[in-house]
């Protein structure tokens, strides 16, 4: 049997919609994974509904070695193994229990995709390209504001989302 000190916790791409499919396969070839859901009520024009759905759509998170990690990466319903500095991106422990005394709490929870305010960005296109600013504010969801220091002067600009940008990580 495996010591659990090799085990480590894994962040999972799943094909779109698949994340209770690629649960159903990782539990077939016995690999400990964790999905967060949570249950809300959907309504539909003739009635409502509780569902069941993902919390973080997309992605399933593994309790693994790197035998199972690799065993992971072949069922259907997975696509790939999140990476970070071209390694598999470990998640700490205490992330995931967070995660799971959060979900315990049974509380309303919306769940914002995209880039935090604060977060240092490198802009990649446009006449601030290479140019290097903090999120400061978003924009009617499409937009973001990106203060740039030049100059001694604080500098805020709009730039659309789907301007080329990359996040720093310090």
């Amino acid at each position: 049997m495996i010591e659990n000190n090799d085990r480590k916790w894994f962040a999972l791409y799943t094909k779109p919609r698949h994340e209770f499919k690629a649960a159903l396969q990782l539990e077939t070839e016995d690999i400990n994974y964790y999905l967060p859901v949570i249950t809300r009520l959907k309504q539909w024009s003739d009635r409502k509904k509780k569902i069941t759905e993902p919390l973080l759509r997309g992605y399933i998170f593994i309790f693994a070695d790197e035998k199972e990690r690799y065993l992971s990466l072949q069922q259907l319903s997975i696509v790939r193994c999140i990476f970070d500095h071209g390694r598999p991106a470990v998640i700490p422990e205490w992330q995931i229990e967070n995660l799971k005394k959060f979900l315990d709490k049974k509380t309303e929870v919306t769940v914002h995709s995209g880039i935090v305010l604060g977060t240092k960005v490198k802009i990649l296109d446009g006449p601030f390209a290479g140019v290097i600013g903090v999120v400061k504010q978003e924009v009617k969801g499409k937009t973001i504001a990106v203060n740039i220091d030049l100059l001694n002067r604080s500098v805020l600009t709009k730039i659309s989302k789907d301007t080329g940008f990359e996040i720093l990580r310090d």
